[in-house]
């Protein structure tokens, strides 16, 4: 079974947020399962500085106006899955981020550079690189949006596409005048084909025309058929609903292992949580927090955005510490809700350390450290932080939406007695309702003998990538099958 897994991001090569991780982590497993599956993604230029031995193993046409594209591959580290880089130095190899320049705004030409990768990934799929044709092309969110669509104009014997929506909030829309630069038919610039609202979209293109759709938990996969959650896709979606399924998102357990993880000042496992008190303390003076062992530490790790209701989280921090907590904050987004939480931060310097970026090791030592998790949001595909949480035996306090109502049990008295809890959760996207979940959890961390075994619970959840894996292999062989 041969599958062609195309993505915007990678781990270790290109991350922005959680796409980079879930890449890796699905690719690896599937290839552990003895999947034939190759990563493609951007030359971007930090993707060509990480990639091992890389070489050249293709020249591409010109496409889209553009000549001199060639597509490159090599190692990455720690991996033995196949990987090739789409390089097109005018598009990607620039100074910012994936998606944006150092000032935080989108790249101008973001829809001609994702129209290129899917072009070229087109071309993968048809046996440019050593007459390698996948059976099933896997596309990932909106920047892989439009590949769908261009096999779907090829001639049948055509691999089968699954696209996967990890967030359906982001779309890929564009002003309809780039249709000729994107090179997609103007026919196709209907309702009933890319056209959003009078723009282009990347997102629909992928929904309308890929013979299979995945999101990243069961939970969300109902709720964007809904007018609520949908984005203004649920019409569409609810068409597709019978092609639509959810498969929950996994987290690589090696990396994410309190046990064995190098960045931890001790490693702790489910059966002996000694160390993590003393990961507690580290954390503590490392955030400039005041040494307190029997006070909770809650943690915030996460985008500071609306849908992480980092707004809500701001307001709620001066009642957390009046009871008694600690909170220290890990994360950077929307400048206006971080000027709040630094305020926070101001009014409460030993009890509440906001630190405004994101660094991967401080974030393990993070969740090692707290005690509870702040994870809460108005909408979440999936959700990784959480599961990370549950992993350190960091009690995770959530919203129940999304895959977050997938993955935590609320502590009641009936989850307590059949030992299923392993988290607390609340319904209402306010204040009220995370507070009142929050001060649950930090009654009963004061109860040890409860507590230490609502941890124990959590740590013994498997949420690795292995039954995501097989799941998605089984779906790849049925499609494949359809072709």
């Amino acid at each position: 079974m041969r599958i062609l897994f195309v993505t915007s991001e990678l781990h270790p090569l290109a991350k922005s947020g959680g796409l980079g991780d879930v890449s890796r982590g699905l690719a690896a497993s599937l290839h552990g399962l003895g999947v034939d599956v190759c990563v493609v993604l951007p030359a971007y230029s930090q993707a060509k500085a990480a990639l091992q031995d890389i070489h050249t193993i293709a020249q591409l046409p010109p496409l889209l106006g553009i000549s001199g594209g060639a597509v490159l591959s090599g190692r990455v580290p720690g991996s033995s899955v196949p990987t090739l880089l789409i390089d097109a130095p005018s598009l990607f190899s620039r100074t910012g981020g994936l998606y944006q320049d150092e000032n935080g705004a989108d790249w101008i030409d973001n829809a001609e550079r994702f129209a290129y990768f899917a072009h070229a990934a087109s071309l993968i799929a048809e046996g440019l690189v050593g007459n390698w044709v996948p059976h099933v092309v896997h596309a990932n969110d909106w920047h892989a949006g439009l590949l769908p669509l261009l096999l779907s104009l090829k001639p049948k014997p055509r691999p089968a596409t699954v696209f996967t929506i990890h967030n359906l909030a982001f779309q890929g829309n564009f002003p309809k005048h780039l249709l000729p630069k994107v090179g997609v038919p103007q026919s196709l610039f209907t309702p009933a084909g890319i056209e959003f609202y009078d723009q282009i979209s990347f997102m629909k293109a992928a929904i309308r025309y890929s013979d299979r759709i995945t999101t990243v938990s069961p939970t969300y996969a109902q709720e964007i058929l809904t007018h609520e959650f949908g984005c203004g896709m649920d019409g569409l979606l609810r068409e597709r609903a019978g092609d639509l399924s959810g498969i929950l998102n996994g987290i690589d357990t090696d990396e994410w292992n309190p046990a064995e993880d190098g960045y931890l000042a001790n490693p702790y496992g489910q059966h002996n949580l000694s160390g993590k008190r003393i990961c507690k303390e580290a954390i503590q003076k490392e955030f400039g927090l005041e040494s307190n062992r029997t006070c909770p530490l809650i943690g915030f790790c996460s985008r500071i955005t609306q849908q992480k209701m980092a707004d809500v989280v701001a307001e709620a921090i001066p009642t957390l510490i009046e009871a008694g907590a600690q909170f220290a904050l890990l994360g950077e987004g929307d400048p206006s809700l971080e000027a709040a939480l630094a305020d926070a931060g101001r009014r409460y310097p030993r009890q509440v350390s906001i630190n405004l970026s994101f660094e991967e090791s401080m974030a393990h030592r993070l969740q090692a450290g707290a005690d509870i998790l702040l994870a809460p949001a108005r909408f979440e595909p999936c959700g990784l932080t959480q599961l990370y949480a549950l992993r350190y035996g960091t009690l995770p306090v959530v919203r129940r939406t999304g895959g977050l109502a997938d993955t935590v049990i609320d502590t009641t008295a009936e989850t307590l007695k059949r030992r299923e809890a392993t988290g607390f959760s609340f319904e209402e996207a306010d204040q009220a309702a995370l507070l009142n979940a929050a001060l649950r959890a930090m009654c009963i961390y004061h109860d040890s003998l409860t507590w230490r075994r609502l941890q124990e619970q959590a740590m013994s959840q498997d949420f690795s990538w292995d039954a995501s894996a097989a799941t998605y292999a089984s779906l790849y062989i049925d499609m494949a099958r359809c072709r």
